[in-house]
This record gives structure tokens, sequence and C-alpha cells, in this order.
């Protein structure tokens, strides 16, 4: 019979430094557990949230030594590799070992399992769901890929939440387990939000991406619900519905007006809920939200009561500042659907001001010329298309050079601007006129350090 976490007391983390992972060791040492961890990088915020909870690895590293037989299991992170000393010893002592997506599955084995899946919008959506449930009170657990504002940790495992939200990334679950993370979780209600072929170093065709889902799919259980965008070409070709024990429900946009910038949903009662995030694909996710709360047992009108007060997931279409005649927002969309998605939906938001838009090539599949053809016609709603790129990270990345024109005709817009030097973009930008201007910054990045704050502050003066 397999030790439950309750059980599983002495825990340590290879690659505890990782976004998610040390948000898992923070959860694990708040609800009583004895963590330990290593990695042979640990950046920011991570370093000082593990120090403060004296979390944090004497040395930057891995260390063999600190496997021993009187550990109840190890947790390994994505960051690690299969060769990695500390996992090799753990395997030779013949410790129990997890991936991330693994240990939640063993924390949450008699609770009410909901995953979020997709290539886009499902961080938005779990973040939503989890500001519903908190709003009414709701007990839950949950793992979340992004902070979340009102929620110090992105993962919290308790005794006695009777559901946990999880959101189930497509990736690999560690280096020495090559199955998707959410193949893992077992959910009771399942969601796929979108499917938009990303991860080529890992799917290298779009039908092995796909096929993902489809498993996905087919592992809803019986008497479970699978909840999914019926507008999605890619989604319907995974959801049909074969399995009668199995309950399907579609969504999509919900019904709404835009006015002078602010989007207004219509009810079904024609009531009118003025919310704080726009765009076809946020409509979708308040569907796509909406129909898990109420597998959840929310009614509609205290859906709606709580979307009201919800600012949105962070770094997902995010504010940063606004002006009389001028907004700066950031948002995290780096996969074609997501960019187009994204800067349509802002040009669409504020139909007569200029958008000036840029987007930072910063993952793997996004600087691969293999992969870059998928760009093509996703950035032509902005009326200045800008494409920044580091170098060295194609470096770092073993990527081949990545010429600017070769860029430009990919994403097939002459006028293009592509800048591989963050100081000359800023100085571009510096130089635009502001009036009656938007700009719309997109990264899983940071521009090697561009400060947005200073420069939306300017913006908007």
């Amino acid at each position: 019979m397999a030790a439950t976490p309750a059980s599983l007391n002495r825990l340590h983390l290879i690659a505890t430094g990782g976004s998610i992972m040390h948000n898992l060791a923070l959860a694990l040492h708040r609800r009583g557990a004895q963590v330990t961890g290593s990695d042979d990088e640990i950046f920011e915020p991570a370093k000082s949230r593990l120090a403060a909870a004296g979390l944090l690895p004497a040395q930057e590293g891995w260390f063999p030594e600190k496997i021993t037989a009187d550990l109840d299991a190890v947790i390994v992170g994505m960051h690690a590799r299969a060769d990695n000393p500390e996992l090799l010893k753990a395997q030779e002592l013949g410790l129990r070992i997890y991936s991330f997506p693994e240990f939640i599955y063993e924390a949450s084995k008699d609770k009410q399992r909901v995953v979020i899946g997709g290539s886009h919008g499902k961080t938005s959506i779990t973040s939503l769901i989890l500001h519903v449930l908190r709003y009414h009170g709701r007990k839950f657990d949950y793992a979340v890929g992004a902070q979340l504002e009102g929620f110090d940790l992105m993962v919290q495992l308790t005794e006695d939440s009777p559901i946990i939200i999880i959101e189930g990334d497509e990736y690999l679950s560690s280096p020495i387990d090559r199955r998707p993370k959410f193949h893992l979780y077992q959910h009771h209600i399942g969601l796929i939000s979108g499917i938009s072929w990303d991860h080529i170093n890992v799917f290298p065709t779009e039908e092995d991406y796909r096929e993902q889902f489809r498993i996905f799919a087919e592992m809803t259980p019986k008497a479970g619900v699978l909840i999914y965008d019926q507008h999605d070409e890619q989604v319907q070709l995974v959801t049909v519905p074969t399995n009668p024990d199995v309950k399907y429900i579609g969504y999509g946009p919900h019904e709404h007006t835009v006015k002078n910038g602010k989007t207004t949903l219509i009810t079904k009662k024609d009531e009118e809920v003025p919310i704080q995030v726009f765009g076809d694909h946020n409509l979708r996710n308040i569907s796509a939200a909406k129909e898990v709360c109420k597998q959840l047992g929310i009614k509609g009108k205290d859906f709606y009561e709580a979307l009201a007060t919800f600012k949105g997931a962070a770094r997902r279409l995010e504010l940063v500042r606004e002006g009389e005649g001028s907004v700066v927002y950031k948002d995290f969309a780096h996969a074609p659907s997501k960019l187009k998605a994204t800067a349509t939906a802002f040009k669409k938001q504020y139909p007569k001001r200029r958008l000036v838009a840029c987007l930072e090539l910063h993952t793997f599949s996004s600087l691969n010329p293999a992969f870059l053809p998928q760009y093509a016609h996703t950035f032509d709603a902005p009326d200045v298309a800008i494409v920044y790129f580091n170098p060295q990270v194609l470096a770092h990345k073993r990527l081949p050079p990545l010429p600017p024109e070769a860029v430009q005709a990919a994403f097939q817009r002459p006028d293009l601007k592509v800048f591989t030097d963050s100081k000359a973009l800023a100085a571009f930008l510096h130089e635009q006129n502001w009036q009656e201007t938007n700009l719309l910054m997109m990264s899983s990045g940071t521009f090697d350090g561009l400060d947005l704050n200073q420069l939306a502050e300017e913006i908007t003066r």
C-alpha cells in the first residue's frame, strides 16, 4: 500500500529553486513536513522566500550526501537532469521518487480533482476558479503555474479540503518521466481550453502534440466531466463525445458589450456585469470557469458576484499603468495563438487608439527556425509590431543564429521591426509619440531587464 503524503514527513526536493518547486517546498513546510532541497542555481524571488522559511540550501549545487536512507521520499523537478547525482543516489538507495505531478496526485487521492488543461488560458481559468471559490469561503487546495493576487503560494495542500484545482501543464513530468504532467493527475473534472502546437523540442509534430490532449480527454472517468472550447477546431478533434458515462460540456465566449474601453457581460437574465478583463480569449475563459464552478455547486448569480472583483492573473494581460490617452499592459503571451488573441483583443478594446506591441522571442519553440512559420500573420493587429530576441539566448539553447530578416519573413509582415539589443529597443519606444497610443509588451521573459514601470510612467504622463 502506497504511503500517503501525510506520512511522508522527511522530504528532499531536487531542483528546489524552480518556480513551482520552491512553492511546493514552502507548502510542505507549512504543512509540517521536514523539507530539504538542492539546486545549482536559485534566483529571486525563490531565494528570499526559501531563506525566510529556513529552507534555502547552504550552498548551490548537488550533494549526494544529502540523500539518506531515512528520507521518506524525494521529489524531482524538471530543472534536474537524468544523471543528477542526487537523483542517482536516491535510485541507488531505492527511495520513493516522485515527480511534481505524481506527488500532487498522491496528496489529493481523497479529493475531487479538477484539472485545467490547454495550450492557452489555463492559468487565467484556474485563477478565476480559485478567486470565485475563495470569495464564497469554499475550502480547496490548488496547484497553479503563476503567482496569483491574494494567494501567497502557488501550491496549497491541506488535510481537510475536499477539492483541488490544478493547472494541468502538458509539458514533461520530470527528467526520468516523459509523460505530460496533466496525464498524472487523474482528473474527475477535466477542461481543455484550446490546442495550439507548442513545445516543439518535445512534440516534434502538431499531431504528436494534439495526441496528448486526446489521451487526457479519454482519461475522463465514469461519471466524470469534460469541459471544452467548442469552437476550437483542434479541441473538437479530441473531445468527440464517445463515452456515454462522461458528461461533455462545450462553451464559447460569454455574451457581452464593449463601450469606451470597458467590457460588460450580459447574463441570461439580461443583467449587466462590468468586468476588469477584456478580449475574446478572456470571455471564453470566463465561460470555462463558470462551467467548472457550476459543477462545484456555485450558482450563476454567485459566480458573477465574485467575477466583478476579479482583476486577472498576474502577467496575463496585466495593466501596468493608465494615463489619459494611453495605457500600458504586459502579457505572458509568447506562443502564436496567444500572441494573436492578445494583440487582436487589445486592438478591439481600444479601436480608436494606435497600438504599439512588442513580443520577446524567449522560449525554445519561439526561437526555433522550424517553428517560426507558425507565427505567420499572428501579429497583424498592431499598428506598430516589434519583435525582440537576445542572440545569447539562442546560443544558450544551442539553436542556430536567427537573422532579423528571417523573423520578418516568418511573421509575413514586411514592416515588422526586429531588435536584438534591449537598449536599442528601449530607445525606440522612448522616441514614439504616445498621444492616443497604447503599449502592449508580451513575453515569458523580461526583455533583458528593460524597466517597464519607468517606461510606462513616461508614456502615460
